[in-house]
């Protein structure tokens, strides 16, 4: 049983185990608050989306639906292993469930008991992360996806000073739900179970936390770029001929793009042509983006991790 941690020392706590953090909007005071009470929290629970695209998957999370509104959890853990910070406070993400599991979980008890109930609010009593991931059982969970799990979970037991058993997973906690679900690494690989993850959680308490990765510095002059300027430069700049500035952040993006080897320095001019939209594409497929949230046209998410690589803010 304890209070919830103040937002930053939660986030702080992620960070510390070497997990990778995107702040999305005012995440601090996005909640559902007024719904009903957040604490006393026991505990650490996990889910998966049942969708694809890191900046697909964290809209959602943050916005809801009409019949079930947003944040739908905490943080949203995507296939790159990053951690995006959407809400703080009470969270539409555990919903009703058995109350034998919760008096497990606050004893701390190993196995957990069947969960055949739906009676307990759980909401009031977890935090809640969503990882992004199909859920069909053949969509691959990526082994750095993994890891980032286990660390985030780690990082809020060591704040608490919670043990591994204080995680749970949404199958364990409400019938009928089946998350986490899915094969390690390649879609025959071994399957996630939350007794793995809970074995990791177990070995990071036992080490030291692991090193903090640097906050980047910023860059003289405090480069700022508009999202919403960005993506209409993309939209409207490749079919146009010669090279037309849309939109000036667009150099500090290309800029960006080409430190990270994905434009060729020649193309650095301030116009989100085809060759720009292309290479941010790559960019968005190596955040482990796919399908339509890698179609060169920038997200939040996306945006946001590379901005942190090079020292730039990402505005509105």
């Amino acid at each position: 049983m304890a209070n919830p941690l103040p937002a930053d020392t939660f986030r702080t706590a992620i960070a510390g185990e070497g997990v990778d953090v995107v702040e999305v909007g005012s995440w601090r005071t996005h909640n559902r608050d007024h719904k009903g009470p957040w604490g006393p929290l026991h505990g650490v629970m996990i889910h998966h989306t049942v969708t694809e695209g890191a900046d697909y998957s964290v809209e959602l999370c943050r916005t809801g639906y009409t019949d079930l509104p947003g944040p739908l959890c905490h943080g949203v853990i995507d296939k790159a292993g990053r951690v995006h910070l959407i809400g703080y406070g009470r969270a539409n993400h555990a919903g009703s469930g058995d109350p034998d599991v919760l008096a497990a979980v606050v004893a701390e008890g190993s196995p957990l008991p069947t969960d055949n109930e739906a009676t307990t609010d759980g909401n009031r009593s977890f935090y809640g992360f969503e990882c992004v991931n199909m859920g069909n059982g053949s969509d691959p969970w990526p082994e750095v996806q993994v890891e980032a799990i286990a660390r985030t979970a780690a990082g809020i037991c060591r704040a608490h000073g919670w043990g591994a058993e204080s995680v749970i997973g949404h199958s364990e906690w409400q019938p009928g739900k089946i998350d986490p679900k899915g094969p390690i690494g390649t879609a025959n690989g071994p399957a996630l179970t939350m007794d793995k993850i809970r074995a990791r959680v177990a070995q990071l308490l036992n080490d030291k936390p692991a090193p903090s990765k640097p906050e980047p510095t910023p860059a003289p002059g405090g480069k700022v770029v508009s999202l919403s300027k960005l993506i209409a430069a993309a939209r409207q700049d490749p079919p146009k001929a010669g090279s037309p500035v849309s939109y000036p952040g667009a150099r500090i993006v290309e800029d960006a793009l080409a430190a990270e080897g994905m434009l060729a320095r020649s193309l650095v001019d301030g116009h989100f042509g085809t060759a720009t939209r292309d290479a941010y594409a790559g960019w968005q497929r190596r955040c482990g983006f796919t399908g339509t949230g890698a179609d060169g046209i920038p997200g939040r998410s996306s945006l946001d991790t590379l901005a942190q690589h090079h020292g730039f803010t990402v505005a509105a």
